[in-house]
């Protein structure tokens, strides 16, 4: 006994040999789209602002008295000419401004010395409730 096959069910009305493209521009849309709104939802880095605020006048000789200087250099910190590490630093100056809360710190960074090592310095000063900063230069 032999089955008749029928052929294969074609689509009647599709022309052979033609396709229909698919448009990639909303894929790229939608990507595009994801992309920014990561982008914008993401936090890479920690933002934080450092207050600095300018002299109240300058070349004023009153403001140094008494102060206590902090030399930011390539090679480290200096408190009154004496090298020492930061974490000595804070500890210290926090000591001093426990018994003299008005206690002005000066940080002048050195010539060659990246910004970032000077924000450093003030950062760490800023966590450890040190108010009294100033930013001073070389005079020049």
């Amino acid at each position: 006994m032999t089955v008749a096959r029928s052929p294969a069910p074609r689509l009647a009305n599709r022309p052979r040999g033609r396709r229909n493209l698919i448009s990639l521009t909303p894929l790229i849309d939608v990507v595009f789209i994801l992309l920014m709104f990561f982008m914008l939802a993401s936090s890479f880095l920690d933002w934080r602002a450092i207050e600095l605020d300018p002299p109240q006048r300058a070349g004023s000789g009153d403001a140094l008295t008494g102060a206590m200087l902090v030399e930011v250099r390539a090679g480290g910190l200096r408190l009154a000419g004496k090298a020492i590490e930061l974490p000595s630093l804070v500890e210290r100056l926090r000591q001093q401004t426990d018994t003299d809360p008005d206690l002005r710190v000066l940080i002048r960074p050195a010539e060659g010395v990246s910004l970032q090592r000077t924000v450093d310095v003030l950062d760490r000063l800023d966590t450890a409730d040190i108010d009294n900063v100033s930013l001073i230069g070389d005079g020049r």
